[in-house]
């Protein structure tokens, strides 16, 4: 089968889904425009024609990379059933949706590290608001005796810790290899939330 030349494709997706892995592996630092450019098969007038400079276009892939996760997210915690309910399905959710997409955990977990506060406001305000917020209202649905703010990180710590640790956590006493099964884990951190809920 003949492969299709990128002219014939949406070249702004396509320039998105080759950057994303890129960005992954290497750091916002370690690409470049010209390297982005090459690996779609685009000039760099091309390039810059879809995307200005290289933080429009990370952000724009962040943005792309996140998008399934924001609108299960939205559509998982918009409705009005019981918030254990929706919890449950949040937990669900995302934990099947993290563990298909090593990308995107690679690209927070390296802007997180890098600790740039342009691009940390820049992600905060056009990639994790919306999803954010809607984890907040759950906590606040649930009316603990907490900070929904607090208790919003915390919910999504103690689901993003399970997949930023695979690599060490094999060689730790205890280790199984069910335990990097998204359901296992979100079994386990749905169990850990309610059992905290219950009391």
């Amino acid at each position: 089968m003949q492969k299709k030349p990128v002219a014939n494709l949406d070249t702004a997706k396509v320039i998105l889904d080759k950057s994303i892995p890129l960005f992954a592996q290497l750091g916002y630092t370690g690409v470049s425009m010209r390297d982005i450019s090459k690996a779609v098969g685009i000039s760099g007038a091309a390039l810059y024609h879809h995307y200005s400079d290289k933080q429009s276009l990370y952000i724009a892939s962040m943005e792309h990379a996140f998008a399934d996760e924001a609108s299960t997210t939205k559509a998982t915690l918009d409705n009005t059933d019981d918030p254990i309910d929706r919890l449950v399905n949040f937990v669900t959710n995302i934990t099947k949706q993290l563990a298909k997409d090593p990308n995107f955990r690679a690209l927070l977990h390296r802007e997180l590290l890098d600790g740039d506060d342009e691009r940390l406001k820049l992600l905060a305000d056009n990639v994790f608001l919306e999803p954010f917020n809607a984890v907040k209202q759950l906590a606040q649905d649930m009316n603990l005796d907490c900070d929904p703010h607090l208790m919003a990180i915390s919910i999504m710590g103690l689901i993003l810790f399970h997949f930023e640790t695979q690599s060490i956590r094999r060689y730790l006493p205890g280790s199984l290899k069910k335990h990097n099964d998204p359901k296992v884990i979100a079994q386990h951190v749905i169990k850990l939330l309610t059992g905290v809920i219950g009391k």
